[in-house]
């Protein structure tokens, strides 16, 4: 078992919030560190400081909780290079391993049998030119890709993006997830259904169970 460390903001037993696999026991290893500053973030603890902690000590951490699936997120998780070592030491495990990426890092390298879940930076997001398109030529099968819409423009942002980018061929879902606190998910929700969009909209909800209490 590998002795290379990452920089670990937080290990927590929770429930997917997010995602296909909404609702599903899962273990959330958050890597320190990110090279965005969205304007929506909710994660700015995991900026910096965090603690250095072996692969092997990792494994054994989310081994103790039990649980299939495990979610490697951030800040963005790929800013450290030895993230990809860890993704693919987790699935040798055994484990359904997602990955929750900003878009702005090269996702070539992670191992085909994760999960990516990429979110693309929409206008309102205030980090519009970092998203690196071509990941969406390294999308498997079984990714998904996010966009967090913060107000009318994002929403058309959005939509165009998924048809220039073809996301639905490339990708098991597309989500559309309304900015907590900028857009009510009730006019994402009416904009969606009146042009009868073929999209999933999903709500955060851990933060309709814990709030934004870090830990989950």
């Amino acid at each position: 078992m590998s002795d290379t460390a990452l920089r670990i903001t937080e290990i927590f037993h929770s429930l997917q919030g997010e995602t296909s696999t909404t609702g599903l026991p899962t273990v959330f290893v958050r890597l320190t560190g990110c090279p965005l500053r969205c304007g929506y973030c909710d994660t700015a603890y995991a900026f910096e400081g965090g603690t250095k902690i072996l692969i092997s000590e990792i494994l054994d951490t989310v081994k103790a909780f039990g649980a299939d699936c495990v979610t490697v997120t951030g800040g963005e998780p790929l800013a450290q290079p030895q993230c990809l070592e860890l993704l693919e030491e987790l699935c040798d495990a055994g484990y359904r391993v997602s990955l929750e990426t900003s878009g702005a890092m090269p996702v070539a390298e992670v191992d085909p049998r994760v999960v990516k879940i990429v979110d693309l930076k929409t206008p309102g997001s205030g980090e519009l030119s970092k998203n690196l398109y071509e990941n969406m030529d390294h999308l498997q099968p079984h990714d998904e890709v996010k966009f967090v819409i913060c107000d009318r423009q994002d929403y058309d942002w959005a939509c165009l993006k998924v048809d220039q980018l073809n996301l639905r061929a490339k990708a098991a879902e597309v989500l559309f997830s309304p900015s907590q606190g900028q857009l009510a998910p009730k006019q994402l929700a009416e904009w969606m259904l009146a042009d009868k969009l073929n999209i999933r909209m999903q709500l955060q909800m851990h933060k309709y169970i814990w709030g934004d209490q870090p830990g989950h």
